[in-house]
């Protein structure tokens, strides 16, 4: 069975496999673009070139309908973002270069699931758990042997988000109305967060950490003293920001790691996807838990794997097998501007 599937939005990707296995991954933001650039025609007509034959699947990721550009313009073939049971998966019959092809899409929420445990050296059959945490996300999950997904709990939502919010609160450049951080905020934060002596918060840091981590997501101007609270706009080089910036990372991993250590005690291996899963001192912390017989973290987890997560659903819809083989020099060359790298020379497409 070939599968040729794509995510069309920021961290776009191209994806195709063979018969179960990976033969390339195109992420547009690898090939000498912007970071999150999004999945480009050219790029599409690459992928194409390279196949031998038609594809017996072409996949779309999910995507939140009032934002999916295919959704605006017409296409039906997008099953949205949040959902985890098959039945929202989309199948229709269709044509592709005059030859007959299924076209498939599922739920961004499962894309990511199946990216982490496809990609995982998990065998088939093996009961585990699932976290799902990035910008709109933060989700724990159970899969059976038959890979039945439950939902065990929504802990907190829009976990990324949240995150980067506080990195647009030291920044003067950042506006304080403005409902979502920046798409390089969260990373920055992360790596401030490094400087920081993790010592206990003051009386009005943990004010600020109540309304950050409690309750809905809100913008920042929605604190009742934004004027006063602490760290507005004092720059990112000052050491007690960054100091907070490890604290505040600390208070999100805790929430998490609470709600794990009261719900998930049979001690199965853990899956994490979503952006959050690109922090490493918070994977290295699920590893330190003890809570799970081992940990996973695919190269792609962000929403670069979306595209093999969901042609990895495609194939479990299909025939039953949730699983790829794959390594990190699964890929075409890379291509710079005007040039192209021989394959010998290219970094791994997937790391």
């Amino acid at each position: 069975m070939n599968i040729l599937s794509y995510n069309p939005g920021h961290d776009g990707a191209v994806v195709y496999i063979q018969d179960g296995r990976l033969v390339f991954s195109i992420e547009s933001e690898k090939d000498s673009h912007y970071r999150y650039s999004a999945l480009s025609i050219s790029h599409v007509l690459d992928a194409i070139g390279e196949i031998g034959d038609l594809p017996d699947v072409i996949c779309a990721g999910g995507w939140w309908p009032y934002d999916h550009h295919e959704f605006l313009f017409g296409s039906l073939r997008n099953s949205g973002y949040r959902g985890i049971d098959p039945t929202r998966t989309i199948t229709q019959t269709g044509r592709f270069f005059k030859g007959k092809v299924d076209y498939f899409s599922s739920t961004h929420e499962r894309s990511h699931i199946l990216c982490a445990f496809g990609m995982s050296t998990l065998p088939r059959g093996t009961p585990s758990y699932a976290l799902v945490w990035e910008g709109d996300i933060g989700a724990f999950y159970e899969i059976d042997s038959d890979f039945n997904i439950t939902l065990l709990g929504d802990v907190l939502n829009q976990p990324g988000n949240r995150y980067g919010m506080l990195y647009g609160l030291a920044d003067p450049t950042f506006p304080k109305d403005g409902p979502y951080p920046r798409q390089t905020d969260a990373g920055k934060l992360m790596a401030l967060a490094s400087f920081s002596k993790r010592s206990e918060p003051t009386a009005e840091e943990t004010k600020l950490l109540r309304f950050l981590l409690e309750g809905p997501y809100r913008k920042l101007s929605d604190y009742d003293e934004i004027s006063k609270a602490p760290h507005l706009n004092v720059g990112l080089d000052d050491p007690e920001f960054r100091n907070f910036a490890g604290i505040y990372s600390d208070a999100i991993f805790d929430i998490f790691y609470q709600f794990a250590k009261a719900n998930m005690r049979k001690g199965l291996p853990l899956v994490i996807a979503g952006g959050c899963g690109l922090n490493c001192d918070w994977n290295s912390k699920w590893a330190e838990t003890g809570l799970f017989s081992e940990v996973f973290v695919p190269p792609v987890a962000n929403d670069s794997g979306s595209a093999i997560g969901t042609a990895i659903d495609a194939q479990l819809h299909l025939t039953g097998n949730p699983k790829i083989d794959w390594d990190v020099y699964s890929g075409l060359p890379f291509q710079e501007r005007g040039s192209i790298v021989s394959a010998t020379n290219s970094p791994p497409c997937l790391c």
